[in-house]
């Protein structure tokens, strides 16, 4: 086990097989199992985290919440290598709820599990009415952004100009923790952004899920001594 860690065989974060199944694995018992592990742990190459049980030892990648980026950007300037891979994509009528962000109107819809060091680090689905998008191709879904792909294009009348995200824990489905490399159930982060050009009319809509032990958001509390809360951050009851 030490050897496909320090090898990268088994990469940063990433959720290692049950104390059961390693028994089985290795032919040893679940004491041995757990003392190997124990000793892996003092070593600095594995941790043990609710929910998710034991896995190769990471720091989560760092997104600050203050600027208008993209993830794979943020992901790039921490040291680590960007990569996405497309599950799917299809042009389709929009539910209820992103009719009313980007009107009732055909759109596209793209699925994509973006990679960091070649290992998963989030699902995400893009919507995109597709008369922004049709002179793009599938495989500019994985070479490039949304943002980079519009931009580049100039296929909208004003840039793109801010984000609006809500963030939230949840429980993983079991779909996405299959894609994802983690126990369904575990902790996750889901984040809901709504992308607007400079005239305020929605443009994107996007869904990403992070496992909750690959990344964190941070913000900068700054202003008034006596804020509780920091610029574009609301409490919810």
């Amino acid at each position: 086990m030490r050897s496909k860690i320090t090898s990268g065989e088994l990469g940063s974060g990433q959720v290692l097989p049950s104390e059961a199944v390693l028994s089985r694995y290795y032919d040893a018992s679940r004491i041995t199992i757990r003392k190997a592990l124990e000793v892996l742990r003092t070593e600095g190459l594995v941790e043990s985290k609710q929910g998710f049980g034991w896995m190769v030892m990471s720091q989560p990648l760092r997104q600050n919440l203050a600027g208008f980026t993209t993830i794979e950007s943020q992901v790039a300037q921490s040291g680590v290598k960007p990569t996405r891979k497309v599950l799917d994509a299809k042009v389709c009528w929009p539910n209820t709820e992103i009719a009313e962000i980007l009107g009732d109107q055909e759109m596209l819809c793209v699925r994509r599990i973006n990679l960091a060091d070649d290992q998963p680090f989030a699902r995400v689905t893009v919507w995109l009415p597709s008369k922004y998008a049709k002179s793009f191709s599938l495989r500019e879904y994985e070479e490039s952004s949304f943002y980079e792909l519009l931009t580049s294009r100039h296929v909208l009348k004003r840039p793109l100009s801010k984000a609006v995200q809500t963030i939230s824990a949840i429980a993983i489905s079991e779909m996405d923790a299959k894609l994802l490399g983690v126990p369904t159930g575990s902790p996750a982060l889901r984040c809901m952004r709504t992308t607007f050009d400079l005239s305020g009319q929605a443009i994107l809509y996007s869904e990403y899920v992070f496992p909750g032990h690959k990344t964190e958001f941070v913000t900068e509390l700054s202003g008034h001594i006596m804020a509780v809360v920091p610029t574009g951050l609301r409490l919810v009851d």
